[in-house]
């Protein structure tokens, strides 16, 4: 699976996150896993 431009991946292990810039078609990995797209985070309710 190509590299998505704009995603940040991030190691399940140690949490280094990575943007990417440039489309590629690598496997980025850390720590000999492949890194995967972090999930956007929930907006807080607002009152």
């Amino acid at each position: 699976m190509p590299n998505q431009i704009g995603k940040r991946y991030v190691c399940g292990s140690c949490d280094t996150q990575l943007l990417v810039t440039k489309p590629g078609t690598g496997a980025l990995e850390c720590h000999g896993e492949a890194m995967t797209i972090e999930k956007p985070k929930p907006l807080p309710a607002s009152d």
